[in-house]
């Protein structure tokens, strides 16, 4: 079975560069920010960014996939932010491979 994917359009490319730029931004201001409610919106924003960067066709397989894990990585800082527990060994696995 063979498959094939539309190439994204100029526009499409030129958005998604713009939110990997403001996600690259996002984190710079988390690392500045103390208080605990806005690392917490911060940390759920960055993964939200990801979660929408790796979906993105105008973007190599590799990278996509480096996407998924910054993804799931961000998902943990917010959950521990949250003060839930960690996630099972399960559940990260699967979000590294982009599936969680």
């Amino acid at each position: 079975m063979t498959t094939t994917t539309t190439p994204a359009t100029p526009e499409l490319q030129e958005a998604s560069r713009a939110l990997w730029l403001a996600t690259l931004s996002l984190m710079t201001a988390f690392m500045q920010t103390q208080a605990p409610a806005h690392r917490l919106l911060m940390a759920r924003r960055i993964a939200r960014n990801f979660k929408t960067l790796r979906s993105q066709d105008c973007f190599s397989p590799d990278c996509r996939h480096r996407f998924a894990r910054l993804e799931s990585r961000w998902q943990a800082q917010a959950e521990r932010l949250e003060g839930r527990p960690p996630a099972s060994p399960v559940r990260r696995v699967l979000g590294l491979l982009g599936l969680g």
